[in-house]
C-alpha cells in the first residue's frame, strides 16, 4: 500500500558554505490525515509480502563491478560535479587539503650521452627524507629561437622492475613478430623506448619510479604481506595499511600521487620548460597516476592514460586504491576532469576492451559540450594485448606532436636507440648511497604517516587557535571533507514515498510502521512512527543501536523517555538503519563492517581495506545517509512540522554528530551524548563504526564542532571539548544554542527537548 501523499516540489537546499538552511519550507512527516482518517482499513502486517529491492543489503561493490560514467547535460552541471570528483579524488589521496610543500632538494648527476640526447640520474625529496628517484632525458639540441621546451612526465606501471625493465629477447621478438614493435630494442626497453623518442621530438622528459620499484627502495613494497583488519600487532599502528593510517587517509596511493604533483613542481623548476606545456602519460597502474595527476592539477595541460581508462576494472593493485576514491564514480569520470585540457586513451585486450562503446562515447559527449571535440584521442587496438607498444606510443607522439605544436611530421615513427644500461640508469652511486638504517622499511614509513599528521594538526590548529575560530576554514576543511565522505545531498519530496504494514490506535496516539522509500537510492527503511492525537507540531527522531525497536521495552511499551515526548504530545520517529533489525539475508543484523577479499583473498594485500572502502561507504556512513532520508521525509511531507529534533544516545552519538554536521539547520534541535567516544580508539577496519579519515579530520569534537550554529545539546564529553565547542558556538554568534548536559540523563534531553526553541535557531529557520 503506497500513501497518497502530495509533497512539496521545492527542494529543501542548503547553503554549504555556510551550512544554513536557505529556508526550512517544506513539511512534515507524519502521515497522519492520510492515516487517522481511515483506521479501519485493511494493512499487511507482514512485512515480508512487501518484497524489498534494498540497494544497501546487496554484495558490496569491488574494483571489477561496472562503473558507468555519470552523464551531463550541459557544462554546468559538469562543472559542479567535476568539483566534486575533484574533492572526493584529492580527499582519497590524503591531499585535502593540499600539505606544504617543502624544498625539493633536488640533485641531477650522472649525465649520460647519446647521438640526440642526454640522460641523467635525478633525487628529489617530495618528503622531507622521502626520495622521488629517476631519470631526466633531455634533447642535446635546442630551440634556435629561444623558446622553451614542452616536457613529459613518464610514471611507468607494474611491470617487473619498473623504469628498469627488460622484457627479454623471446618477449621482443614476439612482439615483433605481431606488428606490436618496430625494433628490438624498443620491445625489450619499451619504457626507455618512449622516453628516448620523445627527447627526440624535442621534450624534456621525467622518467620517474613507482613506490617500491626500481631506485625506490625506501618503501620495499606496495603490497605487503603482513595481515589487517584486527589491531595491527605485527606491524603496530604507526605503519600504512593500518586502522590508524586509514582513519587519517595515509595510503601509499596518497603519497604515489604526492610523488607525482612534486615530480611536477620539479619538471617545473627547470628553466628550460615551457609551463604551458607539460603533459603526463603512463600505461597500466602508469596510466593510474596520469589520469589521477591530471585530475587534480591543472598544471598538466595534456594528458596520454594508456589501458586504464574503462567503465570496468578500475586498478588491482594497493597503490591504486584508497578509500573513497570511487565510490560513486569510476576511472571514466576522473579521466573526464582532465577536459577541456586535451586527452588521449588507448584500450586494448584486456579490462578496456569495451571503451569504444562504454565510456569513450560520454567524453566525447564532453568535449563537444566544450566545443573541442578535437582534443579527446583514443585508439582501440584490441587485437593487443596490455600493453604501452610502438603502436599506442606512436598516438601519444601524434597527440603531443599536434597539441604542443612541436612539427613532426605525422605519422612519427621511432628509430632505434642504444638502451641504457641499469648502471646507467640507477641514482644510487658511490657519491649518492642508498638509504639505509631508518631512512627505510618500517621506520622509514613512520615518519612519513608522522609529517603527514604534523602537516595536518597544523592545519587544524590555525582552524581553532586559541581566541581566532575560523569557521571559513573549518566548514570549507573539515565540513568539506565529511561532505564529501557522506557523498549525498538531502533527498528531494519527489524521491520519497512510504509503505504502511502496520497501524495501530494506541489510545493516546497513533503507531504505525512501514517502509520510507528513497527511490533514486534504491533504498527501503523499516520505520516506527508514534503520533499524538493532538500533535504540537514537533517531530523527534530517536536514534538507537537496536533501530526502531529501541523506542519500547521488553512488554512493548515506549520507553520512559519516549512516553515523556509523547505526554509533551511530540511525534516520535525511529527506523531500522543500515545494518539493524533483519538486515542480512538470515534475519541478523550487522556488527561489523562487511569487507572485500580481491582475487580470492589468497595473499594479505589483497584483502586491504579500500578494496572495501574505495568502492563502499563505510557502515556508519550508510547509517547517516538513512539519517538523512528520515530527516528529509519528516520535513518534506506536506504538513510541516514546528521542529525537527534528531537524538544519538548509547553509542549513536556519532551518527547523529555526522548529520547533523551535513544537514545542518534541517535538524533543529540535536542532542548527542557521545559517552567520550573517539574514532582514533577503533583499531580495525572493520569496527562498525570504523571510518576512514575520522581522525585526520579532528576526530568527534571537530565533528561535532560543524553543529554550530544551530541548537545543540552536548553531554559525555571532556572539558576540552566543552570549551572547543563553546569557542566555536561563540564565533558563529550563536552561544546560546549550545547546551553542556553533565552528566547526561534521559531527563535532561527531553526537557531540552520540549523547550522552546532558543530565539537566535528560530530566526535562523525564517
Amino acid at each position: 500500500m503506497v500513501l497518497p501523499f502530495k509533497f512539496h516540489q521545492p527542494t529543501l537546499r542548503l547553503m554549504t558554505n555556510k551550512h544554513c538552511l536557505m529556508r526550512a519550507s517544506v513539511a512534515s512527516l507524519v502521515l497522519v490525515t492520510a492515516l487517522s482518517t481511515n483506521l479501519d482499513a485493511e494493512v499487511p502486517n507482514d512485512s515480508s509480502k512487501h518484497p524489498t529491492a534494498d540497494a544497501r543489503s546487496i554484495p558490496l561493490r569491488t574494483l571489477d563491478s561496472e562503473f558507468p560514467f555519470t552523464p551531463v547535460d550541459n557544462l554546468d552541471a559538469w562543472k559542479a560535479r567535476a568539483d566534486a570528483v575533484r574533492r572526493q579524488v584529492l580527499l582519497a589521496a590524503g591531499l585535502w587539503p593540499l600539505p606544504t610543500k617543502t624544498p625539493l632538494n633536488a640533485m641531477v648527476h650522472g649525465r649520460v650521452e647519446r647521438d640526440d640526447y642526454t640522460v641523467e640520474k635525478v633525487l628529489l625529496e617530495s618528503v622531507p627524507g622521502h626520495f622521488v628517484t629517476g631519470n631526466l632525458y633531455r634533447p642535446k639540441s635546442t630551440p634556435q629561437d629561444g623558446k622553451k621546451l614542452p616536457a613529459v612526465l613518464c610514471p611507468h606501471g607494474h611491470w617487473d622492475d619498473g623504469r628498469f625493465s627488460d622484457l627479454g629477447v623471446a618477449h621482443a621478438r614476439h612482439d615483433l613478430s605481431i606488428g606490436a614493435e618496430r625494433w628490438e630494442n624498443a620491445a625489450r626497453y619499451h619504457m626507455q623506448a618512449r622516453c628516448v623518442q620523445l627527447a627526440r621530438m624535442g621534450c624534456v622528459v621525467f622518467h620517474y619510479d613507482m613506490l617500491g620499484y626500481a631506485d625506490s627502495l625506501q618503501i620495499a613494497d606496495h603490497r605487503p604481506s603482513f595481515p589487517y583488519r584486527q589491531p595491527q600487532v605485527e606491524i603496530g599502528q604507526d605503519q600504512f595499511f593500518s586502522a590508524d593510517a586509514d582513519a587519517r587517509l595515509q595510503t601509499l596511493f596518497g603519497l604515489q600521487t604526492w610523488n607525482s604533483v612534486r615530480s611536477l613542481d620539479f619538471v617545473l623548476s627547470l628553466p628550460e620548460v615551457d609551463s604551458q606545456r607539460v603533459a603526463v602519460t603512463g600505461a597500466s597502474g602508469g596510466g593510474t597516476q596520469s589520469m589521477m595527476l591530471s585530475a587534480i592539477d591543472d598544471r598538466i595541460a595534456a594528458s596520454f592514460p594508456c589501458v586504464m581508462v574503462s567503465t570496468s576494472m578500475q586498478g588491482g593493485c594497493t597503490c591504486e586504491n584508497a578509500p573513497y576514491l570511487r565510490i560513486g564514480m569510476g576511472n571514466v569520470e576522473i579521466a573526464a576532469l582532465t577536459a577541456p585540457r586535451p586527452l588521449g586513451l588507448t584500450a586494448a585486450n584486456d579490462w578496456t576492451r569495451e571503451l569504444r562503446t562504454k565510456g569513450y562515447p560520454d567524453l566525447k559527449r564532453l568535449y563537444e559540450l566544450y566545443g573541442h571535440p578535437e582534443r579527446l584521442t583514443a585508439t582501440f587496438n584490441i587485437h593487443f594485448e596490455h600493453n604501452y607498444n610502438h603502436v599506442s606510443r606512436c598516438t601519444m607522439y601524434g597527440f603531443l606532436n599536434r597539441h604542443f605544436g612541436l612539427g613532426m611530421e605525422e605519422p612519427v615513427l621511432e628509430g632505434d636507440f642504444v638502451p641504457l644500461s641499469r648502471d646507467e640508469m640507477s641514482v644510487w652511486t658511490a657519491e649518492h648511497p642508498k638509504p639505509t638504517g631508518d631512512r627505510v622499511g618500517p621506520q622509514h614509513e613512520k615518519a612519513i604517516r608522522r609529517w603527514m599528521t604534523d602537516q595536518m594538526e597544523a592545519e587544524l590548529a590555525k582552524i581553532i587557535a586559541p581566541g581566532h575560530i575560523d569557521l571559513v576554514s573549518l566548514r570549507k576543511i573539515v565540513g568539506g571533507a565529511w561532505e564529501t565522505m557522506i557523498g549525498r545531498e538531502l533527498p528531494e519530496a519527489k524521491d520519497l514515498d512510504f509503505k504502511l504494514t502496520d497501524k495501530q490506535d494506541r489510545g493516546a496516539y497513533l503507531e504505525m510502521s512501514g517502509l520510507v522509500l528513497n527511490r533514486p537510492a534504491h533504498e527501503e527503511l523499516s520505520a516506527r512512527f508514534f503520533y499524538p492525537h493532538d500533535w504540537n507540531g514537533e517531530v523527534v527522531l530517536w536514534v538507537t543501536p537496536q533501530g526502531k525497536d529501541g523506542l519500547c521495552d521488553a512488554a512493548g511499551k515506549p520507553i520512559a523517555a519516549i512516553q515523556s515526548l509523547l505526554d509533551a504530545k511530540c511525534s516520535i520517529v525511529a527506523a531500522d538503519l543500515c545494518g539493524q533489525g533483519k538486515f542480512t539475508a538470515d534475519g541478523q543484523s550487522l556488527n561489523e563492517n562487511p569487507m572485500v577479499d580481491v582475487y580470492g583473498g589468497k595473499e594479505a594485500w589483497q584483502h586491504y581495506s579500500a578494496y572495501t572502502y574505495g568502492y563502499n561507504p563505510p557502515l556508519l556512513i550508510r547509517r547517516v545517509r538513512d539519517l538523512m532520508t528520515l530527516v528529509a521525509f519528516v520535513r518534506q511531507h506536506e504538513r510541516r512540522p514546528t521542529s525537527v529534533s534528531v537524538v544519538g544516545l548509547a553509542g549513536t552519538g556519532a551518527w547523529v554528530a555526522a548529520a547533523r554536521a551535513r544537514l545542518g539547520g534541517a535538524i533543529d534541535r540535536a542532542v548527542i551524548d557521545t559517552d567520550g567516544f573517539r574514532f582514533q580508539d577503533i583499531q580495525a577496519q572493520n569496527h562498525a563504526d570504523f571510518v576512514p579519515g575520522s581522525v585526520k579530520y579532528g576526530d568527534l569534537p571537530m565533528l561535532v564542532a560543524l553543529s554550530a550554529p544551530y541548537a545543540l545539546c552536548i553531554a559525555g564529553e571532556s572539558k576540552a571539548t566543552t570549551d572547543l565547542l563553546s569557542a566555536v558556538f561563540e564565533a558563529a554568534g550563536a552561544r546560546e544554542n549550545l547546551t553542556i548536559a553533565e552528566p547526561a540523563s534521559a531527563k535532561a534531553f527531553v526537557d531540552w527537548l520540549i523547550a522552546p526553541l532558543p530565539a537566535a535557531q528560530r530566526d535562523r529557520r525564517q
